[in-house]
């Protein structure tokens, strides 16, 4: 199997739960979802693991599929780098891994938290998996051998969120209910330096280059810190909520936030671009539940023409970047969505919800 650049084992190792049971059910309206347009071609490499030629390509059969499994609410959902995976975790403490392209085969289960997961975020080719946790740690995952690396702990409450560098640095940023935004060194896997603030982090995120670190926060300001300096170089105070999410865009040209003040907001961080006055496009039309008090995330489509927000009214809304507009509200899950993730190679969305689901779905075509 091959999660990113590297080829993994076709015999994975997994942590077994005996008191747990993935039901592994997929609540399909035709027996075989995911249907190939082109023919799938295995290449048997000299180590005995296979590769998937990358000329496949996908479609669903019908709108949405459903994938159940999860026994709590589900909080995250990522896609692994070469977008053949998909990352689910939440409330249960269990993260679950679906083979999208094997009619979404439940590979297996993965458990070493004593709380719920909160974020969880792929190193850039797929070789390590993060998750932060309310048991105030951030674990390290193999994806490899599925094992868990190490477990980073530091942090006095939640981990709300954790993000990898994809360049520079080999760093790791995570964010604590307790107003502590720690940068830890991936190759010591220990503490290279430690943000504080007063209020409980709630999203974080590192530029391409690893140089610029951005933080979202309950004070309802986005901050962006210089990584070599270690101190703040601009604030964005535009939101009048909480900051849930945030996601930078990937030509590393725009940061996207989503926030409890039920706007998704596009701001311009590139370097030549001076001031705070930063902000691009506001977006509306998805909303939140104050009471629920839920992180929803946002995200970018794979070529950024996109981008899409959980909401608490059961919708997955995607606009076009350029317009403004909702091209799609898609509808089909029973309780607040809290995360979005684009198929980084297909039409695909997935979502996560508070009802225990996951639903993958094809972005149906739109002229605006």
């Amino acid at each position: 199997m091959s999660y990113g650049n590297k080829i993994i084992p076709s015999v994975p190792k997994f942590t077994e739960f005996k008191d747990y049971t993935s039901s592994q059910v997929l609540q399909m309206h035709t027996p075989h979802l995911l249907q190939k347009q082109h023919k799938q071609d295995l290449v048997l490499s000299s180590d005995y693991s296979m590769e998937v030629e990358p000329t496949k390509k996908y479609t669903l059969q019908s709108a949405h599929m459903q994938l159940t499994g999860h026994q709590s609410e589900v909080y995250c959902v990522k896609y692994s780098p070469n977008g053949d995976y998909l990352i689910t975790a939440g409330f249960d403490k269990k993260i679950l891994i679906w083979d999208i392209y094997n009619n979404c085969t439940n590979l297996g289960i993965l458990g070493s938290h004593k709380n719920a997961i909160l974020d969880v975020a792929w190193q850039y080719d797929g070789v390590r998996l993060f998750t932060a946790s309310a048991d105030k740690t951030v674990q390290i995952w193999d994806m490899e051998t599925y094992l868990p690396l190490k477990k980073l702990k530091g942090h006095q409450s939640y981990v709300n969120c954790c993000y990898p560098s994809k360049r520079g640095q080999d760093l790791l940023a995570s964010g604590g209910d307790e107003g502590y935004t720690k940068v830890w060194d991936l190759r010591t896997r220990k503490l290279a330096f430690e943000i504080q603030g007063k209020y409980p982090i709630t999203s974080v995120c590192f530029t391409e280059n690893g140089e610029r670190l951005y933080t979202g926060c309950l004070d309802n300001i986005i901050r962006c810190y210089d990584v070599r300096k270690q101190e703040i170089e601009y604030t964005l105070d535009n939101h009048t909520d909480t900051v849930t999410g945030l996601a930078i865009s990937n030509d590393g040209s725009y940061l996207l936030s989503n926030s409890m003040d039920m706007t998704v907001r596009t701001f311009d961080i590139r370097p030549y671009v001076q001031g705070k006055n930063r902000q691009v496009r506001v977006f509306t039309g998805a909303t939140a539940n104050t009471a629920e008090k839920n992180l929803l995330r946002c995200a970018w489509s794979h070529d950024d023409s996109y981008i899409s927000a959980g909401s608490a009214d059961k919708n997955v809304y995607i606009w076009d970047f350029n317009s403004k507009k909702v091209i799609h509200k898609l509808g089909g899950h029973q309780g607040t969505v809290n995360e979005t993730a684009f198929s980084p190679k297909d039409k695909l969305i997935a979502s996560a919800s508070n009802d225990k689901t996951v639903i993958i779905g094809e972005i149906p075509e739109v002229t605006l």
